[in-house]
């Protein structure tokens, strides 16, 4: 029986309302997950905070890509939203965090992140684990070194005292990181896009590849491949916590 198919879960997006990215988002959760798009409820942070019965009903708390926003900004609608991170961390919710999500809850712990495009990345790259990754239930299953999907331009730069520092590649140290006090994980790649999905997202935010592989868009494919392996990260994630594995 697949555990995933009977929570319910929260996608907290920060896209703009034409953004096509917002329902490829949901079906890519959902595939890693095994579970029904129905599964996932949405909410959009770029106007509200979810509501506390909203996020009472969500056993689990999802977040992903921004498109077009940046955690390393300011705004009112940014305060929001770390400011609601930090309640999720408080009350200890179960949350699954990739690339904006990854920054964003850094940011709202007491990290620092930081636009750096000399340390951007996109397309598949290399991550090593770090001792305590090797060590940790749900990361050790990667091995030393694996692939994960890439798109960002902005990474964090410090860590909040509170996270245990996961995995890292060559040019961002900070990849992944969990919490030694609270179910909460944090990835700065997307383990729940494959090949496919990537190449998705880079059609409908071509101006990554260009500013920071310099090459045509059409040449993208060429970075990529499939990566099996991050996709397990979110199962596991759940069986972990809530089927004691």
């Amino acid at each position: 029986m697949n555990l995933a198919e009977n929570l319910r879960y929260l996608l907290l997006q920060v896209r703009n309302a034409d953004d096509p990215m917002q329902t490829h988002e949901v079906e890519s959760f959902s595939r890693v997950l095994g579970v029904s798009p129905e599964r996932i409820s949405v909410h959009d942070m770029l106007n509200s905070r979810p509501s506390p019965s909203t996020t009472e009903q969500a056993d689990m708390v999802l977040l992903g890509g921004s498109g077009h926003y940046s955690a390393a900004g300011e705004g009112e609608w940014l305060m929001r939203a770390l400011d609601y991170l930090r309640q999720l961390h408080a009350a200890g919710k179960p949350t699954f965090a990739s690339c904006w999500g990854f920054q964003a809850m850094a940011r709202a712990m007491g990290g620092e992140v930081i636009k750096d495009l000399q340390r951007a990345e996109v397309g598949t790259h290399t991550l090593t684990l770090t001792a305590a990754g090797r060590a940790d239930p749900i990361f050790s299953p990667l091995g030393e070194t694996f692939f994960g999907q890439m798109g960002h331009e902005d990474c964090v730069t410090r860590l909040p005292e509170n996270a245990v520092l996961l995995a890292s590649s060559r040019r961002v140290e900070n990849q992944a990181y969990c919490f030694a006090d609270a179910p909460i994980y944090c990835t700065q790649f997307h383990p729940e896009l494959n090949r496919n999905d990537l190449l998705a997202r880079v059609k409908t935010y071509p101006e990554y590849v260009e500013r920071i592989e310099n090459i045509p868009p059409e040449h993208f494919g060429e970075l990529c491949r499939d990566t099996l392996e991050t996709e397990q990260l979110l199962p596991r994630f759940v069986e972990h916590v809530f089927g004691g594995g």
